[in-house]
């Protein structure tokens, strides 16, 4: 079955309140996608962002970013007021996300919405707790705990806290427990506003891709409430850290420094962690996109400490008994595989066996040197094809920055006219591929250049910025996506019952 859809972050949509959120906009968006004949949104990782603002670098596998909490909902529901935020600062430039100012501005408004249920919680509210006991409570204490320590990596706390000594968890519980109960009332915004938006999306046809990085970062609750779960010595230490090996574009490879699985345990263990943890995505998305597929087949290690990845080495994984086992448990998967990077026959293999659709990315097929596996007439049906990810640039970015012998290569390949815009050539590229699902990124079809990119790998600065402008998803650009998207034959024709990716 012939679909698509558009990728577009949260925090890219507009509002007034310096981010995008789960609000007004977010919805329109969503009758903008239907309105355009897509099936899909993806939307990046919900988590809590952690270093660099990164969303693949979160706190927590399972809870959801406070700064995707619409504070106009806050008000209609009663937590607020209108004049709480009016003297807030949200940053002085709309187009892009400045997070300081969400992080000094939001908790503010939070903490005035916390004061306001205290008075009197939702019915539902405890029944949340209950559903999601198996995640917040360890969330909520590790949070209180390292706002105790003044935003402290947990390795730095005292050992007691460190090694959730059982006199200091009481100690925590017992004087932390306002802050406690804020974070778990956070969540609870977060939870039941997404709910809210994810059913509006699916009632009208269209379905989440959500994404998960495969790894957690090193100062997160999972790795301090989990230790077990991890690579660590007995001070909590990891062993070694993940990354990818030095090739062509870095000679010192990519040193990403989170902490690695304990593989042997987790197997002994029956996957628990991981079973909780895509049990928890299925919830929250349609369609799980996991970051970094490869490292279920093969991991690369580097040792803790070293400055680049150039000692890294490769270590076996088990990821045909993960998914065997994630199959028991919870049936059937709606999981995009990203397998891209150093792929082998082992990782192939892999795939092949569990079925899922990898991932073909159009900006990295115009090798004038070889015949390249990601060219459109070598794409099959069962995968995912994007004209450029999270991680490219835009296609505008990125025929702006090709060689002359490439730019030919692509012109001459996709027959572009002399009138015919490069972005537009791409989408239809790609839409004309027999891959059964196609995502394109909302910048390309604005024709937008390398200043809309969201992310630069390997860099920590200037990142998951970029937001769109108000009036630019508008009847005009939705009749011009859905024409295209009727000529190639992608228009929905599932029905909500059968969705599948």
């Amino acid at each position: 079955m012939r679909t698509s859809g558009i990728l577009m972050p949260i925090f890219s949509l507009p509002s007034k309140y310096g981010i995008g959120t789960f609000g007004k906009a977010a919805y329109q968006f969503i009758d903008f996608l239907k309105k355009s004949g897509q099936t899909y949104w993806q939307i990046l990782p919900t988590g809590v962002t952690g270093f660099g603002d990164s969303p693949y670098q979160s706190v927590s596998a399972f809870a959801g970013n406070p700064y995707f909490i619409d504070l106009d909902l806050l008000i209609d529901d009663g937590y607020i007021k209108k004049a709480d935020i009016e003297a807030l600062e949200w940053g002085e430039d709309y187009s892009k996300v400045d997070y300081e100012a969400m992080f000094n501005s939001k908790y503010k408004i939070l903490r005035i919405a916390y004061e306001s249920f205290k008075i009197k919680q939702p019915k539902d509210y405890n029944s949340f707790l209950d559903d999601n006991e198996y995640w917040i409570e360890c969330y909520a204490l590790y949070s209180a705990i390292k706002a105790y320590h003044g935003g402290a990596s947990f390795d730095t706390w005292e050992k007691g806290y460190l090694k959730r000594d059982k006199e200091y968890i009481e100690k925590a519980e017992a004087e932390l427990s306002e802050d406690i109960s804020f974070h778990k009332f956070v969540q609870y915004l977060f939870f039941t506003q997404w709910q809210a938006l994810k059913d509006y999306a699916n009632e009208n046809g269209v379905y989440i891709i959500g994404d998960i990085p495969i790894y957690v970062a090193y100062d997160s609750a999972d790795v301090w409430g989990a230790p077990e779960q991890f690579q660590l010595d007995s001070d909590y230490t990891p062993k070694a850290v993940a990354g990818c090996p030095p090739d062509a574009f870095s000679s010192d490879g990519q040193l990403w420094g989170n902490p690695l699985y304990d593989w042997d345990y987790m197997k002994k263990d029956g996957f628990s962690w991981w079973i909780k943890r895509i049990e928890h995505c299925a919830k929250l998305y349609d369609v799980v996109r996991i970051d970094h597929f490869r490292a279920f087949s093969a991991y690369y290690s580097i040792p803790y400490g070293d400055e680049n990845a150039v000692r890294g080495v490769w270590k076996k994984c088990c990821g045909k008994e993960l998914f065997d086992t994630l199959k028991e448990k919870l049936g059937s998967l709606n999981i995009i595989a990203e397998d891209l990077g150093t792929i082998d026959d082992d990782v192939r293999k892999l795939l092949n066996y569990v079925g899922f659709p990898g991932m073909k990315v159009l900006q990295f097929a115009f090798d004038t040197e070889s015949e390249s596996c990601y060219l459109p007439h070598n794409i099959g049906k069962n995968c995912v094809v994007y004209t450029g990810t999270h991680d490219n640039d835009t296609a505008i970015g990125y025929m702006k920055s090709a060689s002359a012998k490439e730019l030919k290569f692509i012109k001459d390949y996709l027959r572009i006219g002399e009138n015919e815009s490069f972005n537009w050539a791409l989408i239809k590229s790609a839409m004309a591929t027999a891959a059964d699902t196609v995502i394109l990124q909302m910048q390309d079809f604005l024709g937008l250049d390398n200043s809309a990119r969201i992310n630069t790998p390997a860099t920590n600065e200037n990142n998951w910025q970029w937001r769109i402008g108000e009036g630019c998803t508008n009847k005009w650009l939705a009749q011009i996506i859905l024409d295209t998207t009727k000529l190639y034959f992608r228009l929905p024709k599932i029905e909500k019952s059968k969705q599948k990716i």
